[in-house]
């Protein structure tokens, strides 16, 4: 990663985010306190930024500056609220499709599924802020900086933003290796989200449930499951193919 993506110190992580910088994720020694690292806490809290403790040995691998035991990553790109973008693609007069990533923790798949998105005009990536991956310059960079071009939402919580597009006229499908529709035989010309699941578990018991609909790639090798974003262009492109087969302007 590019040195410049992080700011070490307490008084400069406490100065960044009070000056509005999109911040990632802050990585803070385990043991550290004191009045003001108390103060950065609060200021973690009031922001509900990401934080982890970890061990100073971690921090260390980052930089030998003096970091007093706070480093903090900033973002590449501003997170837009989901509450905020769903009523604007809907007054913007687009019949929206949304890609939720559930649990993708590889940079390499999180790029190529949003320089898939990018070009075939997804309006919005959703991700979750915990066991994910997020929007750093690594996942720009591997994205050909298509992650400069399309809106990321992170949420706290991807059941409550799967009930969120639902009752917000979204229909949600889950691409997942268990169903037994066809992923052509579901409907993708409504407001649509699709969501894909982390390399290793597919999409959480959870946030399946609240899915509605299940939709599979046809398998016919020995390997039981395609790539993420092997699976992600797949089904993008066939929510691509039905809209421009039904005369629907895809931008």
């Amino acid at each position: 990663m590019e040195r410049d993506e992080y700011i070490y110190g307490i008084r400069a992580v406490i100065e960044a985010i009070e000056a509005g910088k999109e911040i990632d994720r802050i990585y803070i020694k385990k043991d550290l306190s004191g009045e003001l690292a108390n103060e950065l806490f609060e200021l973690i809290r009031t922001h509900r930024i990401v934080n982890r403790r970890v061990p100073v040995e971690r921090i260390n691998k980052i930089t030998r500056k003096n970091h007093q035991g706070v480093v903090a990553q900033l973002s590449a790109v501003t997170y837009y609220p989901l509450e905020n973008l769903v009523p604007e693609l809907f007054e913007a007069g687009v019949t929206p499709f949304i890609v939720m990533l559930d649990g993708v923790t590889d940079v390499r798949n999180f790029g190529a599924i949003a320089r898939t998105c990018e070009c075939a005009a997804v309006d919005a990536i959703v991700i979750p802020t915990h066991d994910s991956v997020s929007a750093t310059a690594d996942a720009v960079k591997t994205s050909a900086g298509a992650l400069h071009h399309i809106p990321v939402s992170r949420v706290d919580n991807m059941v409550r933003a799967v009930k969120f597009l639902k009752s917000s006229g979204y229909k949600v499908i889950a691409v997942s290796e268990k169903a037994d529709i066809n992923y052509t035989m579901a409907e993708y010309t409504v407001p649509v989200a699709l969501v894909l699941g982390a390399e290793d578990k597919g999409i959480s018991p959870e946030v399946l449930r609240e899915c509605d609909l299940f939709v599979s790639i046809p398998m016919f090798g020995k390997i039981g499951s395609l790539n993420v974003s092997v699976a992600a262009g797949v089904t993008i492109y066939e929510v691509v193919r039905q809209r421009l087969s039904a005369d629907m302007e895809i931008i």
